[in-house]
């Protein structure tokens, strides 16, 4: 059979990847992936046949993927988190659909950046949230910024995925900017780097003091709605839903 599982595999430790992803790795023939996701399950890879790539090069992992698979190999196409948020689920499914091909192609959920932020944050996702990328490489800015201005409207929570690059330094503060339009600048912030990594760490601020955070492509920024708040040893943040205690 003709197959590509298409494999979320966490946040990073193994403990956090599902028996699926795990599965789907042990019954491949080859995995493709990129080289920094590859690093991360080589313990489970042992001998099979990998083929890695650098960054932006999605589309070609993607293509090597189903010309592998309509070859007969069974392949595994890894992706950090969870594959079908900003992960390589669309673009594989999408190939797969332009080339009608009849390889079969399994998504293989796994627990996403901002799942895995928000548990060490404690819980802030308890109620509604919205989960916008500020990177602008295949989304306009304007775009972006109008999602921004929704959410705010809204006072949902807001999770943002790549907050900061060397080459976009700025889109962080102009996402403070318009959230302060709308929400209090004592609305709490959770910065998680290295979401259940070896090497996570994790502050919380306000979205008033956002500007003044150590942020980069590592990092998952969640802002609170206006009920969020921080526990007394300002170690949590939760979101409550809305119970009676």
């Amino acid at each position: 059979m003709k197959k590509i599982y298409v494999t979320g595999i966490g946040p990073g430790l193994y403990e956090h990847m599902t028996e699926a992803a795990k599965n789907s790795i042990a019954t491949a023939d080859i995995i493709v992936g990129y080289k920094t996701y590859i690093d991360i399950i080589a313990d489970l890879i042992g001998d099979k046949e990998v083929l890695s790539s650098g960054m932006r090069r999605e589309i070609d992992r993607c293509e090597k993927a189903l010309e592998l698979a309509e070859e007969g190999k069974t392949v595994c196409l890894v992706s950090s988190g969870d594959a079908g948020v900003f992960g390589m689920a669309g673009i594989m499914l999408e190939i797969v659909e332009h080339q009608k091909s009849d390889v079969q192609v399994e998504i293989i959920p796994g627990i996403s950046a901002a799942n895995a932020a928000a548990a060490t944050l404690g819980a802030p996702l308890m109620h509604d949230y919205v989960v916008i990328s500020l990177s602008d490489l295949l989304t306009d800015w304007a775009v972006i910024e109008k999602r921004l201005h929704c959410a705010g409207d809204g006072d949902f929570v807001v999770t943002l995925y790549n907050p900061k690059s060397k080459g976009r330094p700025h889109n962080i503060e102009k996402t403070q900017e318009i959230l302060l339009k709308y929400k209090d600048a004592k609305t709490p912030v959770g910065i998680v780097r290295n979401a259940k990594r070896q090497d996570e760490s994790y502050v919380i601020t306000t979205l008033g003091n956002l500007h003044e955070a150590d942020i980069d492509m590592f990092s998952m920024v969640i802002i609170g709605n206006s009920k969020t708040y921080v526990t007394e040893d300002f170690k949590k943040m939760i979101t409550p839903r809305g119970y009676q205690l």
